[in-house]
């Protein structure tokens, strides 16, 4: 290949990619001065990644195979903005040897490494084979080039069960299946196969041997075109579901120091076995005893920041000097490690349902200041829209500090700040996950999450007093402001009351629970607050947000946000949604059955798993949606016959959509 074609000084700079990741390129690039381009599908017209950049060029429709993964329509924006080079960011096409060749061949500058690197180690099966020879320690399993289900049905035999069905392509856990037993093979195969071939374009598979209580060990690796390579010492992200990394850090609080050597030694003898290019990350897995290796991305990772942060270093600036064909800045013996960074992932889903993924506009974004050792990447704003056709995460939140206690605490703190409404988020998922004794002591390993899903997801706890209080002087507050535009309205002062009445009467539930009423005495004299028996004298002081509720000469702070006649509370007890009932009536609440099989959000479907007429056990599968990328299978709410399915593979379904019919048995 011509290196001054691979590596070049360019002034332009496009990110084929969205979200997050496309908005922190944008960021860096701009302040090395680089002129940004940004491309975007027709959902994403008014995502936060085209407003950032200098020009931005609409690929297509929303589908990813018709806009981010369509490699054409890509190299054509390029050609159209004057783009020198590509940014391909991670997922999507980061990953894609044809991609990173065909930028090439148009004269664009990859940032990334070759082609030939990319299929030498981006490929988890190819990058196996080269570890294989060169001595570097491997999971058992297959990574051959045979994909036939009898190739595939011996390997796993030959492994032993249980297994990790694992698409060669890609990451995130996409197109991966843990298979106890033979049983499950066939149909596990040919799910990850459709996954994987929906995220990546690519259903090849590998068979491993599924490690029992391991730990993920990763090490962050850069190389030049001049020959150097580095390594920047390691990250742990053991805490997992689905095989998607939910909490990241670094460093490792598993290693020694003796070990932390080790392990980066053998990442830099992984990466220098293709005279790699660019950054990527080895990956490991140990069983408590030893390290195996199990593949190596060869693009920047989602938790890169942690990274950053104990040792200082921009990954993407240097990324972008490695493409502009410059030697590494730094040394391995220059690299220091300083103090411990978390990361934590937040998605728009649901814990409490299987985490759902969550779709709909964004009213409220309120997160932390970046002070005190506190970082956001985000890709969304107030007012966005969170569609259902790519992955649902919506920032990260990384926090430093010297010591790891000390950086849980301040993660865990900006994660009590948040406030996301609109959409449903994990954010007191994650908060419930920092909090929890084994995390703070490191007693986890990638089964955590789900052996603790039920404490980790219990309900919130029932509103108090203070709660009850809050909500009443949320409504005042929010009758306050709009009031303020309304010459002359009584409202404007509190206190305020028409002839002969001194009290308001307030009733709240939370769901379909039992009202619980709170009345205000106000007039002459201090307002108070009646619960039950127990009368406060209360004041309110705004601020925004919320606004400080001072109740018996305490105060407290209170975030809310009101929508109608819902109520969302963040206290010093947690986080609450209460609905205030209408004091004049007219309360209609359209009730939806659980047994209703109907899509729980936009989706395709992509596979129909039983027949009409089929007489289906309660949890029996009946079809598949691919929803923001992970397919969720819609199953039998109670055992009966299957009457009717409304839909075909393929159809594209809008939330609440009946799909299926089933009549139930028995009662």
């Amino acid at each position: 290949m011509d290196r001054s074609k691979l590596y070049r000084r360019f002034r332009t700079l496009l990110i084929a990619n969205r979200g997050e990741i496309a908005c922190r390129v944008i960021r860096t690039a701009r302040a090395m001065g680089l002129r940004t381009v940004a491309v975007y599908s027709e959902a994403d017209r008014d995502a936060m990644h085209v407003a950032l950049a200098d020009e931005a060029v609409l690929l297509g429709p929303a589908r990813a195979r018709d806009s981010y993964l369509n490699v054409e329509r890509l190299i054509e924006a390029a050609r159209k903005t004057g783009a020198e080079a590509v940014h391909p960011g991670y997922g999507f096409l980061s990953e894609n040897a044809e991609f990173a060749q065909a930028c090439y061949e148009s004269g664009l500058v990859f940032v990334g490494p070759t082609a030939d690197m990319m299929n030498a180690m981006g490929s988890k099966s190819g990058s196996k084979a080269l570890m294989e020879k060169a001595g570097v320690p491997l999971v058992p399993g297959y990574h051959g080039n045979a994909q036939d289900d009898a190739t595939l049905a011996k390997a796993a035999e030959k492994v032993g069960f249980p297994i990790l069905v694992k698409a060669s392509a890609g990451g995130g856990g996409r197109g991966m299946r843990i298979v106890r037993s033979a049983d499950e093979l066939g149909p596990a195969i040919v799910s990850a196969k459709r996954e994987a071939k929906a995220a990546f374009g690519d259903d090849r598979m590998l068979i491993e041997k599924y490690v029992d209580n391991p730990r993920h060990i990763e090490v962050q690796i850069i190389g030049d075109s001049q020959g150097n390579l580095l390594s920047l010492f390691e990250r742990e992200c053991t805490l997992q579901r689905r095989h998607q990394k939910v909490i990241e850090e670094a460093p490792s609080p598993t290693l020694n120091p003796a070990q932390r050597e080790t392990v980066c030694a053998a990442a830099r003898k992984a990466a220098g076995a293709v005279n790699y290019v660019g950054a990527g990350t080895i990956e490991f897995v140990s069983d408590g005893k030893d390290v195996f290796f199990i593949e190596m991305n060869t693009r920047l990772q989602v938790e890169h920041p942690v990274t950053e942060l104990i040792t200082g270093i921009d990954l993407v600036e240097w990324q972008l000097r490695v493409a502009f064909g410059e030697a590494l800045p730094l040394k391995q013996g220059e690299i220091k490690l300083n103090g411990h960074a978390v990361e934590a992932r937040v998605y728009a889903e649901n814990p409490t349902k299987n985490f759902m993924p969550s779709v709909g506009r964004i009213s409220t974004w309120r997160l932390p200041a970046e002070t005190g050792g506190l970082r956001i990447d985000a890709g969304y704003r107030e007012g966005d829209t969170v569609s259902p056709y790519y992955d649902a995460m919506l920032a990260k939140m990384i926090a430093w500090a010297p010591t790891r206690d000390v950086a849980i605490e301040r993660l865990n703190r900006g994660l009590e700040e948040s406030d996301v409404r609109g959409i449903v988020t994990n954010i007191p998922f994650l908060s419930a996950l920092m909090t929890h004794p084994k995390v703070r002591t490191n007693a986890i390993d990638t089964g955590f999450i789900e052996r603790e899903l039920a404490v980790l997801t219990s309900a919130s706890p029932a509103p108090g007093e203070l709660e009850l209080c809050a909500a009443v002087a949320a409504v005042i507050n929010d009758e306050r402001q709009r009031a303020q535009a309304a010459a002359n309205s009584p409202w404007q002062t509190f206190g305020w009351q028409p002839v002969g009445r001194r009290q308001r009467s307030f009733a709240f539930r939370v769901g379909h629970g039992a009202e619980q009423k709170v009345t205000l005495n106000y007039g002459s004299g201090p307002s108070t607050l009646v619960i039950g028996e127990r009368e406060l004298a209360f004041a309110i002081t705004p601020r925004e947000g919320g606004f400080d509720l001072t109740l018996d000469g305490v105060k407290s702070s209170v975030a809310a946000v009101i929508d109608g006649h819902e109520l969302y509370l963040r206290t010093r007890n947690g986080r609450f949604d209460l609905h205030w009932v209408d004091p004049f009536g007219g309360e209609s609440e359209e009730q939806t059955g659980a047994d209703k099989i109907a899509a729980p959000l936009p989706g395709t479907v992509v596979a129909v798993l039983a027949e009409e007429g089929a007489t289906l056990e309660k949890g029996a599968p009946i079809l598949t949606l691919e929803v923001m990328k992970m397919e969720q299978t819609l199953r039998a709410p109670y055992a009966g016959v299957l009457k009717s399915i409304k839909c075909k593979v393929g159809d594209i379904v809008q939330e609440g959509v009946e799909l299926a019919v089933i009549e139930p048995s028995g009662e």
